[in-house]
């Protein structure tokens, strides 16, 4: 749970329990994969960060960036993509096609997925004149449905169902005619990852976009409310131009993003990486040399603090006080082999100064700021620390 903003008091307690007991915090946390014996790794230190539908021969580029996982496959999979994938060592989550199925044990499928957004209005062709159109979204039984057909075939993996903005945006009209808020909750019985895509800066049709990044957590927080806790949470991120063409959000903002989806409850990220205004690149990322290096390191960082991502959230043990109600600041706390983290980002476009108060600790310890070679002293379990807008800062206390 993540507590929303009140203009009367500016106490903002963010915290998702996993797991609920003070007792378990450090407790080993059984991978969610671990259910599924072709699905993904269940390591403790593996952590999802996939890429949407590329093309099998730039994996050694992603690779390089920190991606993991491969999502989709474009008209296949085929042949040559796994065999040119299972050649870089990258697995994929793709289509159940004839092929896919022909590959049941090739340990480069770690996943099946739905048709991508079938929440979204859906092209439909009138038989008669040949005219395209656009017709309503596919009905969440369907969805459902076709999840058990998916399972029943191979009960070995994971089923990914990704689905639209309209997981976060009242106002999006996208989803076509007598589509409800409420479908959703159909919707998420059918997969076993339940993801989905909004990107606030180039995608929410908003002049000023870049002041909508709580976007992403407020869907991350709808999905975990629809599962009941019960699935597993991935979501998708903007880092290109996507359609509107000289824009795109800044590296502080697609890092913002990220990390108010993994303090909301995420555990898989997955970068939209397509251009398709002025011109259509598939890899766009790999064009975009300051881009590419902002989502290298942000890849780094979460690969390198994996084992506590993945371990239990500890209820009640932070309590954060925003200088300014109008910008709160949302925390994530871990413990993990006897230390405490403490995971925090500004969920406005705004400064603000904010104040931690954290229980358990001795009556002096330091923060150690990950990434930042800076150090804040703390004193009864109390610390301020300045967070310019969309700021991220990840704390190790000791």
């Amino acid at each position: 749970m993540v507590l929303s903003l009140a203009v009367v008091c500016i106490v903002s307690l963010s915290l998702l329990a996993v797991h609920g007991s003070r007792a378990a915090e450090d407790e080993a946390v059984t991978s969610p994969y671990a259910q599924w014996h072709s699905g993904p790794p269940a390591d403790a230190d593996y952590f999802p960060i996939a890429v949407w539908l590329q093309g099998p021969q730039n994996a050694p580029r992603y690779k390089a960036a920190g991606i993991n996982l491969y999502i989709g496959l474009w008209k296949g999979p085929t042949e040559q993509q796994l065999e040119e994938l299972a050649r870089h060592e990258m697995p994929v989550i793709c289509s159940q096609n004839e092929v896919g199925l022909a590959h049941i044990d090739n340990p480069i499928i770690v996943g099946w997925m739905h048709g991508d957004e079938p929440d979204n209005a859906q092209a439909v062709k009138d038989p008669v004149s040949g005219q395209s159109a656009w017709g309503p979204c596919i009905p969440p039984e369907q969805i459902v449905d076709d999840y058990e057909q998916l399972r029943q075939k191979d009960p070995s993996r994971p089923i990914l169902l990704n689905l639209g903005q309209g997981v976060a945006n009242d106002e999006w009209h996208g989803r076509g005619a007598g589509a409800k808020l409420s479908d959703y909750e159909t919707y998420v019985k059918g997969g076993d990852i339940i993801s989905f895509d909004v990107y606030p800066v180039v995608g929410i049709r908003k002049p000023d976009g870049e002041n909508y990044l709580w976007y992403v957590p407020k869907g991350v927080d709808r999905l975990v409310r629809w599962t009941e806790g019960r699935k597993i949470i991935w979501n998708c991120i903007e880092c290109t131009s996507i359609s509107e063409a000289g824009k795109r959000a800044t590296p502080q903002q697609v890092k913002a993003e990220v990390w108010m989806s993994l303090i909301h409850g995420s555990t898989g990220i997955i970068y939209f990486v397509h251009q398709f205004e002025p011109t259509f690149c598939e890899w766009a990322l790999l064009q975009d040399a300051e881009m590419l290096e902002a989502v290298t390191a942000i890849n780094a960082q979460i690969a390198s603090l994996a084992p506590v991502l993945n371990s239990a959230t500890v209820q009640g043990a932070v309590q954060v006080t925003s200088s300014d109600p109008e910008v709160p600041v949302d925390v994530m706390a871990k413990r993990h082999q006897g230390t405490t983290y403490l995971f925090a980002v500004g969920m406005r476009n705004g400064p603000a100064t904010a104040s931690f108060e954290v229980a358990d600790l001795p009556a002096t310890c330091t923060a150690e700021v990950l990434g930042e070679d800076r150090q804040i002293e703390v004193k009864d379990g109390r610390f301020s620390d300045e967070f310019a807008p969309y700021a991220v800062h990840l704390y190790r206390l000791r």
